[in-house]
C-alpha cells in the first residue's frame, strides 16, 4: 500500500538509488474501471463523463482515453503526477507513450492532450526543478523536450528511437558485411535541441524485448543465448550505450545475460548472475567509467562528441567524448563490429602521449569465451590522423569495444 511504497522510496534513497515512476495517462484501465460510466451517462457505448465518447476514445490498449479537455479530468491527472513527487518523493516520472496523449492515432492531433502535458511539466519544473521527466514517444520530436515557454511539452528527456532501432538492427544483423557503420555514427550523433542529455539511449526495454521481439542475446542466437556471438554482441551494445552521448538505460537482467523475451509474470533467473559473473563485472566496469568514478573518464559525462573514424569496409568506429578536455577528461572509444582481429590499427587521438586502456570488452576476465585481444596502453605520436592532432596503433579484437584516456 501507500505507506509501504513510501518506505521503499526512502530505503532506495538511503541505498543511493533514485526512483523514477512510470505513469500511464494515455489511457485508463482498460478494465475494472470504477469511473467507467460513473453517473450512468454515456454516448456510443463509451466511458461517460470522464472519457471521450467519440472516435477520440480509441487507443491501442482499449477504448478508454480520458477526456483531456474536461477540467476535472485535467486536474485529476495533473494532481496525480504531482502527488508522486510531493507525497512519495520519487525523483522523476516516465510518461508512457505520450504519442497517444498528444494525438489520437499517431497522426491526428489532440491539442488538449499537449496542453495538459505542458501544464504538468511546467508545474513540476517550478515545484521540483531537479525532478527528471521522461517521455516515451519514439517519434524523434524535438518539441517534446523544448521548454514550454518555447512551445514545447517541457519534458526533461525522451527515449530515443534514433538510437535504439538502428543500433539493434546492426547488432542483430546475421552478416558482418551488412552491418552499417553509418547507422552507428548517425545514432551517436542524434540529439534533441543540441542537448545530448535530452535523450535516453538503450538497446533493451520492456517493449523492445517483448511483443514479438527478444533480448539482444536471443535475437543474435535464438535458443543459444549464451554462445560466443550472443555474449560478444550484447556486450558491444552495452559498451556503446555506456559511451554514447545521452542518458544510458539498462533493462533488468541485461547485466547477467538474461535470455529469451520479457514476460512480466516470470521472475529473472538470478542464478545467471553467478553463472555469468564476468558479464556482470563488465557492466559494473562500464558504469564506473560512465560515472567517472575513477576520475579519468570525465569526457563520458560531457556534451561533446567527435566521431573521428567511421570505416564501413572494416566495420570499425572511433570517437572522442569530452567534458572540458585534457588528461583525465578526453576519452577515446574504439568499436569493432566484425569478427576480424586487427593487430596494428591506426586511429586518431586528441593529443600525443600515453593513452591508458581503461576497458576492453574482449578480456577473458568477462568471459572465458572471449578472445583476449586487448592492445594494452597506446603511445600516441604527434602525427595527425582522421582530423585529430595525434595518432597511435591499437590491437582490436572481434566484436569489441575499447576505452582509452590519459592520466589526470
Amino acid at each position: 500500500g501507500p505507506q509501504a511504497f513510501k518506505r521503499f522510496v526512502k530505503d532506495a534513497h538511503a541505498a543511493g538509488f533514485a526512483v523514477v515512476l512510470d505513469v500511464v495517462y494515455n489511457h485508463f484501465g482498460p478494465s475494472a474501471l470504477d469511473i467507467w460510466q460513473f453517473d450512468g451517462w454515456s454516448e456510443n457505448g463509451k466511458g461517460g463523463i470522464y472519457f471521450y465518447n467519440d472516435h477520440r476514445s480509441a487507443t491501442p490498449w482499449g477504448d478508454t482515453r480520458p477526456d483531456y479537455g474536461r477540467g476535472e479530468v485535467r486536474q485529476y491527472i495533473h494532481d496525480n503526477a504531482l502527488m508522486w513527487l510531493d507525497d512519495y518523493h520519487v525523483d522523476g516520472l516516465r510518461y508512457d507513450m505520450t504519442l497517444y496523449i498528444r494525438s489520437i492515432d499517431g497522426s491526428d492531433e489532440l491539442p488538449e492532450g499537449w496542453g495538459l502535458t505542458q501544464w504538468i511539466n511546467r508545474t513540476i519544473n517550478e515545484k521540483h526543478p531537479n525532478a527528471l521527466t521522461i517521455a516515451e514517444d519514439l517519434q524523434k520530436n524535438d518539441y517534446l523536450t523544448k521548454p514550454t515557454e518555447a512551445g514545447g511539452a517541457g519534458f526533461g528527456t525522451q527515449w530515443d528511437a534514433g538510437f535504439v532501432h538502428p543500433v539493434r538492427e546492426v547488432l542483430t544483423c546475421p552478416d558482418d558485411i551488412h552491418r552499417s557503420m553509418t547507422k552507428i555514427c548517425d545514432a551517436l550523433h542524434h540529439t534533441y535541441n543540441n542537448d545530448v542529455f535530452q535523450r535516453v539511449v538503450y538497446t533493451e526495454s520492456h517493449d523492445e524485448v517483448a511483443n514479438g521481439k527478444s533480448r539482444v542475446p536471443a535475437e543474435v542466437a535464438p535458443g543459444d543465448e549464451e554462445n560466443y556471438f550472443a555474449q560478444k554482441l550484447s556486450a558491444l551494445g552495452a559498451g556503446l550505450v555506456m559511451t554514447a552521448p545521452g542518458i544510458p538505460m539498462l533493462f533488468q537482467g541485461q547485466e547477467f545475460l538474461q535470455g529469451g523475451w520479457f514476460d512480466d509474470t516470470k521472475a529473472l533467473d538470478w542464478e545467471n548472475c553467478d553463472q555469468h559473473g564476468g558479464i556482470f563485472q563488465l557492466y559494473s566496469d562500464l558504469i564506473q567509467l560512465r560515472l567517472n568514478r575513477l576520475g579519468n573518464t570525465a569526457g563520458l559525462t560531457g556534451q561533446h562528441l567527435h566521431v573521428s573514424h567511421c570505416n564501413d569496409q572494416e566495420k570499425i568506429v572511433a570517437f572522442q567524448r569530452r567534458l572540458e578536455g585534457g588528461p583525465g577528461d578526453d576519452t577515446v572509444v574504439v568499436l569493432s563490429f566484425s569478427g576480424n582481429v586487427w593487430g596494428d590499427y591506426r586511429i586518431g587521438f586528441p593529443s600525443a602521449g600515453k593513452w591508458r586502456l581503461r576497458f576492453c570488452s574482449d578480456s577473458r576476465l568477462y568471459s572465458e569465451a572471449f578472445d583476449d585481444q586487448a592492445t594494452g596502453d597506446c603511445q600516441a605520436n604527434d602525427q595527425g590522423y582522421d582530423g585529430m592532432p595525434a595518432s597511435g596503433s591499437v590491437r582490436i579484437g572481434p566484436y569489441s569495444i575499447q576505452i582509452f584516456s590519459q592520466d589526470p
